[in-house]
């Protein structure tokens, strides 16, 4: 895959400010104030001058801002030789046949499960040692059962996964070991290991009693959520690295969209009043700036969706049914700012990715004052979140790369997995000890499989 695209920046003070005044801004303590009764084409006067101005591309001259503290160390650390990964060989029905009779598994945004089976199987983390591993993984396709529509079927989802371990526990003897402490699964459902994609029944079935205390890499995280176990490594959806390398524009286009989102602001044939979907935060986005210039949002998915991205400023985040989308991916490769709409979000990788740093987190009960809030962002803070935005090494880090590169998402697993490392001596069990409930669950998910 070739890298993608960092960008240098040039800002030119007088003119800019010049042009805001005659947009009907002031600066005000190094932040844009909008006047009253600014006019719209004052308004495209600012997106014209924020795009040929605040992000140029210059690749003779690439600037970039290095990461620093913690979170910037991580990014490139290398977990070979930090831990073993032990898979488990499970017969087909659990994963390739799956995938034989749906190939849209590989593309939707479930689909680092796949991909993270097929990188581990040729990892140097590797072992075909169970006795010298580290970690123990369960390859299952809990998301690849599909309805015509192409979303997953969640009431399969529990099922298979109890037959996977009954089958682990009954012919290998690690998961008995530690009832799966040791044990790591990747769980790409909209919350998770509770396997829904409606809040409300996420909640009630929870999370897979069997699962209670493996590793879990999901892509959903919420503080204080019955979902999200403690320990959980958050991880970003799969986004097509192919795909968007496939659209590229050249690094010197201008950023002319203030605000950009494409997508649905009302799920009509699920929450017709608009009410329960995304918590009523997207239609209170549509609602209030669907006539605002400084706004480009619509339910439209135009063609050139990955390369508006690429000439906006701003990329509005917002949850839908499940907190994370897509987006967030989307968003930090093609550097625009993701602006984080979702109470109480856990992002990806939060421990390697500085997302204070380079997003901008919005409350839902604030979003009619969206407009505000982004104009009144001091210039500098934008041109910094651009630098870091610029830095390759977080681009790759949310990407499931084909083949596999250092630093990409993958590995960015592999670390979360090392630095949990060593196990205490609680992960083992006293011999006949019991701590998991095999019979707890709905009387659906207690069906076989």
């Amino acid at each position: 895959m070739d890298p993608l695209p960092t960008f240098s920046y040039d800002l030119s003070t007088e003119l800019f400010s010049l042009y805001l005044q005659l947009a009907g801004f002031s600066r005000e303590k190094g932040s844009l104030q909008m006047r009253k009764h600014n006019n719209c084409w004052a308004s495209l006067l600012l997106l014209n001058l924020l795009g040929s101005l605040v992000v140029q591309g210059r690749p003779t001259s690439i600037r970039t801002e290095r990461i620093s503290g913690s979170a910037g160390d991580v990014l490139e650390d290398n977990p070979v030789g930090r831990l073993k990964v032990y898979i488990y060989e499970l017969p087909s029905k659990y994963n390739k046949k799956l995938l034989e009779k749906d190939s849209r598994c590989l593309t939707h945004m479930f689909a680092a499960e796949i991909f993270m089976h097929q990188f581990l199987l040729t990892s140097p983390v590797r072992t075909l040692n169970p006795e010298e591993a580290d970690w123990f993984y369960t390859p299952v396709y809990a998301t690849c059962d599909l309805t015509p529509n192409g979303l997953p079927l969640p009431f399969k989802s529990p099922r298979v996964m109890r037959s996977a371990i009954q089958l682990i526990s009954s012919k290998w003897p690690y998961w008995n070991k530690t009832e799966g402490a040791d044990h790591f699964f990747l769980v790409p459902h909209d919350f998770g290991a509770c396997f829904h994609y409606l809040e409300e029944k996420a909640i009630q079935r929870g999370i897979l009693p069997l699962l209670q205390r493996a590793t879990l890499a999901q892509t959903f995280g919420q503080r204080n959520h019955v979902c999200l176990n403690e320990g959980s490594i958050t991880i970003p959806p799969y986004a097509p690295p192919g795909k968007m390398q496939a659209h590229l524009i050249p690094p010197d286009t201008p950023r002319s969209i203030f605000v950009y989102f494409r997508g649905l602001f009302y799920d009509v044939n699920n929450d017709p009043e608009g009410g329960y979907y995304a918590r009523g935060a997207r239609a209170s986005i549509w609602e209030n700036f669907k006539n605002n210039p400084l706004f480009d949002i619509s339910t439209d998915h135009p063609t050139t969706y990955y390369e508006d991205m690429q000439r906006a400023i701003f990329c509005l985040c917002p949850l839908g049914w499940a907190p994370w989308s897509p987006r967030l991916v989307e968003a930090v490769v093609f550097g625009c700012i993701p602006v984080i709409i979702a109470d109480d979000i856990v992002l990806p990788f939060a421990d390697a990715i500085p997302w204070e740093e380079i997003g901008v987190f919005v409350a839902e009960k604030d979003v009619p004052q969206l407009d505000t809030i982004l104009t009144s962002i001091p210039i500098e803070v934008i041109l910094r979140k651009q630098r870091l935005l610029a830095n390759p090494s977080m681009k790759k880090a949310m990407l499931f790369t084909q083949p596999a590169e250092a630093g990409d998402a993958f590995h960015q697993i592999l670390n979360g997995l090392a630095r949990k490392l060593p196990h205490g001596k609680g992960v083992y069990l006293k011999g006949g000890e019991k701590i998991l409930n095999w019979t707890a669950g709905t009387s659906g998910d207690l069906k076989p499989w």
